[in-house]
């Protein structure tokens, strides 16, 4: 009863937080991304609609002494996306289905174009996606700037999944960039970050559609690297995998629990492709994910849930597609002076069980508010030059809940380099499409291949039209 009560008044303060107005955390005249961390005034805001006038833009800026920045949907948290008096090239109405050919499994599209646009189009020829990241709401053009990565364990990073593109260059020139046209752009430019042009179309390789299998396991930290090794990875069968571990106090980064997706070959593909177009009692999750942000009270309640509720996806039966539709819209956080940032480290399949528990000391001790972790699996990559996988790693998706203060800032600036050290010590990279928190050594310890990044960057960009924030930071003298 004492227990029904207090989850009562936790819930009406979560609402008051929820609902409750105040002043905005930037000046609405200035534009920023996702991470709301590093507003600036710019010189303006384009929507790209047509070729020649992207060519006309790049000409302008060049002869105007302006930078561009690319965009999409903005959800890189570190200013990838925008430059202090510079143009911002917004691609998200760039967003055509230019080819599709279904016996080939390829299809051609704008940059604009999203994962949803292309599931759409490819869905009733029983084919899928074969990498994008758990939400179809992203650009194309974004994801292979970011070279993103997701749930499946047998096609690896973004790169893997790209034929070719065509980029409008500095010099207002479009190339065909392929492995074998200009392969030194492609293996920049596919985790670039927007730096080396504007990615005007791709073309990708495509996937079957299947019907999968779903099932859920409770593991523990400690064990989960075997776990993976020898009850996922060794069967093939698995294509799909994610976990999540514990943030609650109670089982703080012990207690995890993994979902597999088993191909299902008894199922018909007809009965359960039909796509999930929407989520479901948005209200009701928003309430009770904010719970999980106020308290330690919060978190376990919120733990206790998922370990109710995961056991009910059991044997559910779902397709590709749908699995790669994941729902998010519950977590989204739009209050004044704070917000909900993003930081991903990818850590050697064996370091795993090491690495969690110094992170566990490193986040107590540094009182860090972390929401969420999820777990995925990255194969090999070494074709990136920036590859955050230079080795089979594991990549931990930690969402925190952060004040935008000054000194709320650097007070989590500090805690996040203390967990970045204990990366490094381990093996491990971490993630680059994310608030530059990590120090200048950091980065370049992190990424060895950086200096030929910006060596090809000088070559291919030598008066720096292409410009933002990751590259101001990072690339040094």
């Amino acid at each position: 009863m004492k227990k029904g009560i207090a989850l009562c008044l936790l819930a009406a303060l979560c609402l008051f937080e929820y609902v409750r107005t105040g002043s905005p955390d930037q000046d609405p005249y200035l534009i920023t991304d996702y991470g709301k961390l590093h507003p600036v005034k710019v010189e303006r805001i384009v929507k790209g609609k047509e070729e020649r006038q992207l060519v006309g833009l790049v000409k302008e800026a060049r002869e105007k002494g302006l930078t561009v920045s690319v965009a999409g949907q903005r959800h890189s948290q570190g200013g990838h996306t925008y430059y202090e008096d510079g143009i911002v090239l917004d691609m998200t109405s760039y967003n055509k289905i230019l080819e599709f050919d279904p016996a080939a499994k390829t299809i051609r599209v704008q940059a604009g174009a999203t994962w949803g646009d292309i599931q759409n189009k490819i869905n009733s020829s029983g084919l899928a996606v074969k990498t994008m990241q758990s939400q179809n709401i992203f650009t194309v053009g974004g994801s292979i700037s970011i070279n993103a990565h997701g749930r499946d364990i047998r096609n690896g990073s973004m790169i893997g999944s790209v034929e070719s593109f065509r980029l409008l260059a500095p010099d207002g020139q479009i190339r065909q960039v392929s492995r074998t046209e200009h392969p030194d752009l492609f293996t920049a430019a596919l985790g670039g970050y927007g730096l080396f042009g504007v990615i005007t179309d791709v073309t990708l390789h495509l996937a079957e559609d299947e019907m999968y299998r779903m099932s859920t396991e409770a593991v523990t930290a400690d064990r989960y690297s075997s776990y993976f090794r020898e009850r996922v990875l060794a069967n093939p069968d698995i294509r799909m995998h994610i976990a999540r571990l514990s943030v609650a106090p109670e089982s703080f980064l012990t207690d995890m629990y993994a979902i597999n997706y088993t191909l299902d070959q008894a199922a018909s593909l007809r009965q359960y492709d039909a796509l999930n177009t929407r989520e479901t009692f948005v209200g009701v999750k928003k309430l009770l994910f904010h719970m999980n942000r106020l308290s330690g009270w919060g978190k376990n309640a919120y733990w206790d849930l998922q370990q109710k509720v995961v056991p009910m996806q059991q044997d559910k039966r779902i397709s590709r597609n749908n699995a790669m539709r994941s729902e998010s819209e519950f977590m989204e956080y739009r209050q004044p002076g704070k917000n909900d940032l993003l930081q991903e480290y990818f850590i050697p399949v064996n370091e795993f069980s090491g690495f969690v528990s110094e992170m566990r000391k490193v986040l107590q001790e540094e009182q860090l508010n972390l929401l969420n972790i999820t777990v995925r699996y990255v194969n090999e990559d070494r074709e990136a030059l920036l590859s955050y996988a230079r080795e089979d790693m594991f990549a931990l998706v930690c969402l925190f809940h952060a004040p935008l203060s000054a000194q709320g800032q650097a007070r989590y600036e500090a805690g996040i380099r203390r967990v970045i050290d204990e990366v490094l010590r381990h093996r491990g990279t971490y993630y680059l499409p994310y608030a530059p928190y990590p120090s200048l050594e950091q980065f370049r310890a992190a990424y060895p291949e950086q200096a030929e990044f910006f060596r090809r960057k000088d070559r291919y960009d030598p008066e720096g039209l292409f410009m933002n924030y990751f590259y101001a930071q990072y690339k040094g003298e």
